[in-house]
């Protein structure tokens, strides 16, 4: 199995951006449980604490909306201006030091977070031009892998960071960052087609809908979209499972979860750095389903008494789940017209990634009132039906022709 892994390091626009999404990934991570930890402290409130990762996920539902500015300016000078714009709204938070003032830390997070959904659109629009076509799997399996490393280190840093130095430091830190991935960013090498004209009179949520209808309407992504979608919310669903299965299930401590998240965690590595060589050998479609198949049966093995199952069912969890995503993402890059891309790529997000509150909001109802046992078995049974339709479904419809084989966009690497 050919991997180009060495390939993405030593091409420089690939190691760049991947060193200012790790930099960046690190300072949110970072600050996205200090800050719970910061309200908790200054208020006293559970609920207010809980309200931090609501700013930063909000804005996802308006994907499409702030995505359509991606589309309408070059993609590499609107990354630098955003994180230097990011990097000053976190230095406000330094100023809150009471309960009266925790508001300026909920505005600022609520801006990083449409920031964050705007760099989304941005990244991946400048990936599509910046990085060579034959090296995007294995790409965008690294940035999965980077992103959920970060999730594994930089919360930890960041509550040890703040029972340190306290809450400013690490606003301070999640800014400097910022700075980083904006300096990587400016480095890149990249010739961007210049951006389309904005339509004469038309209003920005008619440009903006063009991203969903051109989702719908595609027959490689639309599935892929979907399906991505689908995982993630039955991994809410059946994550929030996880202490009443310690409990009840295995009689473990709540502890062990930090065993299982590591396992998980491992297995996402793995996923990522495996994504591009598998790629080259199958469709987008079929590495979407394995991949889904295999988060259902990690799902299902979770459900049983015995650690060692569950043990391997996070691992299986940890493998297949990053595979719709990376097989998503790549497809938004490889299907989509330059000039749609930022649009596209906000929306194909939105409907990855902003369902996954609510199904936490379920997993969470679900467990309250029903056995644990009913969720695993709920998300690895529907994960398996729709691993199943994606499958049958593809075999109906021209097969998608393998992710890497697309020309590449029309702007070109100078």
């Amino acid at each position: 199995m050919a991997w180009n892994t060495l390939k993405v390091f030593r091409d420089r626009n690939a190691g760049l951006y991947l060193g200012g999404v790790v930099v960046s990934g690190f300072g949110s991570s970072a600050m996205s449980l200090a800050a719970g930890i910061w309200v908790k402290t200054l208020t006293g409130s559970s609920s207010l604490a809980a309200l931090v990762s609501f700013c930063v996920w909000a804005p996802t539902f308006a994907g499409p909306v702030i995505g359509t500015l991606a589309d309408r300016v070059r993609r590499r000078p609107l990354l630098v201006a955003t994180n230097l714009v990011l990097a000053a709204v976190m230095t406000a938070p330094v100023f809150v030091r009471s309960e009266g003032r925790v508001w300026l830390l909920f505005a600022a997070l609520t801006l990083v977070g449409v920031g964050m959904v705007l760099t989304d659109a941005a990244e991946t629009a400048l990936v599509a031009a910046a990085v060579p076509d034959e090296l995007r799997g294995d790409f965008n399996g690294l940035v999965l892998t980077a992103i959920e490393s970060m999730k594994l280190l930089a919360p930890l840093a960041g509550a040890s960071l703040f029972t340190a130095y306290g809450g400013p430091t690490v606003a301070l830190l999640d800014a400097v960052t910022f700075v980083l991935a904006a300096a990587a960013f400016r480095l890149i090498k990249v010739r961007e087609a210049a951006p389309a004209p904005a339509g004469a009179g038309r209003a920005w949520t008619a440009e903006s809908a063009e991203g969903a209808r051109y989702v719908r309407r595609h027959p490689v992504l639309r599935p892929l979209v979907v399906t991505s979608g689908t995982t993630m919310m039955l991994a809410a669903v059946s994550s929030t499972a996880t202490y009443a299965m310690l409990d009840a299930g295995l009689h473990r401590s709540p502890a062990f979860a930090g065993v299982l998240t590591s396992v998980q965690g491992l297995g996402s590595v793995v996923g990522g750095l495996t994504a591009g060589a598998l790629m080259r050998r199958m469709s987008a479609r079929t590495f979407a389903t394995a991949g889904l198949a295999l988060f259902a049966l990690g799902a299902l093995a979770r459900a049983t008494p015995w650690t060692p199952v569950v043990v391997v069912g996070s691992l299986m969890i940890g493998l297949g789940l990053p595979c719709p995503l990376i097989a998503a993402l790549t497809a938004v890059q490889k299907h989509t017209p330059s000039e749609l891309l930022g649009r596209v790529a906000a929306t194909a997000n939105t409907l990855m990634y902003a369902p996954t509150g609510l199904a936490l909001l379920l997993g969470t109802g679900m467990v309250a009132v029903l056995d644990y046992r009913v969720q695993l078995l709920a998300a690895g049974l529907c994960g398996l039906a729709a691993a199943a339709t994606l499958a049958l479904t593809g075999r109906t419809s021209n097969k998608a022709a393998p992710i890497d084989v697309r020309p590449a966009p029309e702007a070109q690497k100078g």
